[in-house]
């Protein structure tokens, strides 16, 4: 399970140091280090392969006569690329990865349950105080689909 986030630097080859707790559980899900990026919610998000492939199986069930199923399968898979851990720890973020997600120098890695994120800095503070201001309301909503959060 990932989570928490931190602060990095994409150098200027694109490449990524992940933090060792993140490289701990992608090794720990996917002993080789292949992990699969996509373009999703203007962010580059980061899954372990078997976690990828979970998901892969999960369109199957998906009616592909609903276009905007359909628009979304294609975005989502065709957007995808393997990358793998170098002995560093530093996975490559493809160009048109970096380009999507607006990802230039200085980004904060987010971890999301069974993914982790990519975030340009100053989108990722701006999504961060958009949910702040309308906290109530997603406790609403969460609450309205059942969602209980116990303390």
């Amino acid at each position: 399970m990932f989570r928490g986030h931190t602060p990095r630097t994409i150098d200027a080859k694109g490449r990524l140091l992940l933090p060792p707790d993140i490289k701990a559980e992608i090794l720990r899900l996917s002993p080789e280090g292949k992990i699969m990026l996509t373009n999703f919610d203007q962010c580059v998000v980061g899954y372990p392969l078997p976690e990828w492939e979970e998901i892969e199986k999960s369109f199957s069930s998906l009616n592909m006569a609903n276009k905007l199923f359909r628009d979304f399968h294609r975005f989502f898979l065709s957007g995808a690329m393997e990358v793998c851990l170098d002995k560093q720890g530093r996975i490559l973020v493809p160009p048109y990865l970096r380009e999507y997600a607006h990802l230039r120098k200085d980004v904060i890695l987010a971890g999301v349950g069974r993914k982790f994120e990519i975030w340009d800095m100053e989108r990722f503070e701006l999504k961060r105080r958009s949910v702040e201001e309308n906290f109530d309301l997603v406790m609403d909503k969460l609450a309205e689909n059942g969602f209980e959060l116990r303390f």
